[in-house]
């Protein structure tokens, strides 16, 4: 397989160097040095990457970082082979850029069509696409270091160790502050790639719509049947827009920062009602077993006054207040 992460005429070199080394090897040296590819199921697994890449990309190429791409692939072994297998096809291409370090991506073809030259909206778009992903996993490593200072600091708590709770609580609140700093930065790069694919959607639709107006004069296509076909779009424009406002998340409620010590209460809070729970895990059950036994003591009254001469002393024993006792008395008897 020919080094996809080189220059083609590199490639050519490489592939002329190769079959002379094949020429005097004997097939046994090549089946112990070389690793061998079944082509067949190297198509399949490059037709199963662009099929998700598709799913997230609605332009007919995308840009995605080489970490990414080898994670797709499932390993960098696989994704050296996939990419040789996509730059053979010419439905792939591998790019890089140095902004401090050295930023690695490829370039995907997402259609038929044989992937285009590389462009400098590329490289920007590949520094912003790197730039996403090391925010994310900055990200993920604040969120890790915040739960790990939450279980220190109820463990401290525990412990009785309110000093080194407190240091915790601090830790935590410094948690929060750099992941709302970093959550934004997040954002504000998400809205960049979300211009970037717009305007190359309004591209592609300014170019759709001067080969639509070329063929329309070309065909001799009338105006009703250009405006059918301009409400049927419209119709579709709609309904796509009610089905992205039913999937939207609904509003999230802005909430004020807490002080240290609000989330030093809120740990206590947390450890109290453990405690509790702990010292009288039985609560519910002795609460139920009280009920029972005051309804039995009730039933046993109405029995006992029953037996007992005169309704009213019956209603007295039971405890039930006087106004009730015209109505309570069929239910007595019948008891």
């Amino acid at each position: 397989m020919v080094g996809p992460y080189s220059g083609r005429i590199t490639q050519l070199f490489y592939k002329v160097k190769s079959l002379m080394n094949r020429s005097i090897m004997s097939p046994e040296s090549i089946l112990l040095e070389d690793c061998l590819i079944l082509t067949t199921l190297l198509k399949e697994k490059a037709d199963e990457v662009i099929k998700c890449l598709s799913e997230s990309h609605w332009n007919s190429h995308c840009v995605v970082t080489r970490n990414k791409f080898e994670s797709m692939c499932g390993g960098q072994k696989e994704g050296y082979a996939v990419l040789s297998y996509l730059s053979g096809c010419r439905k792939g291409q591998y790019l890089s850029t140095n902004k401090k370090e050295l930023i690695e991506g490829i370039k995907v073809s997402l259609s038929s069509a044989v992937v285009s030259g590389v462009s400098s909206l590329d490289f920007d778009t590949l520094h912003l696409i790197w730039t996403q992903e090391k925010l994310q996993q900055q990200l993920d490593v604040i969120d890790r270091r915040w739960e790990m200072s939450r279980q220190s600091a109820l463990a401290s708590l525990k412990s009785g160790n309110k000093k080194l709770a407190l240091r915790h609580a601090k830790e935590m609140k410094l948690g929060t502050e750099n992941r709302e700093k970093c959550n934004s930065l997040l954002n504000r790069v998400e809205e960049v790639l979300s211009v970037i694919a717009n305007v190359e959607s309004t591209k592609q639709v300014t170019g759709a719509i001067q080969i639509g107006a070329r063929v329309i004069k070309e065909n001799k296509i009338s105006i009703e049947e250009v405006q059918l076909c301009l409400e049927e779009l419209d119709e579709s424009i709609d309904s796509q827009k009610q089905v992205e406002k039913a999937l939207e998340p609904a509003p999230s409620l802005d909430m004020e920062d807490e002080d240290i010590e609000e989330e030093f209460r809120k740990l206590e809070l947390e450890i109290g009602s453990g405690n509790l729970k702990d010292l009288n895990p039985e609560a519910g059950v002795s609460d139920s077993e009280g009920t029972d036994q005051s309804l039995a003591d009730a039933l046993l009254n109405l029995k006992l006054a029953d037996d007992a001469p005169g309704s009213g002393s019956a209603i007295q024993n039971s405890g039930l207040p006087a106004k009730n006792k015209e109505s309570n008395s069929p239910m007595l008897e019948a008891a």
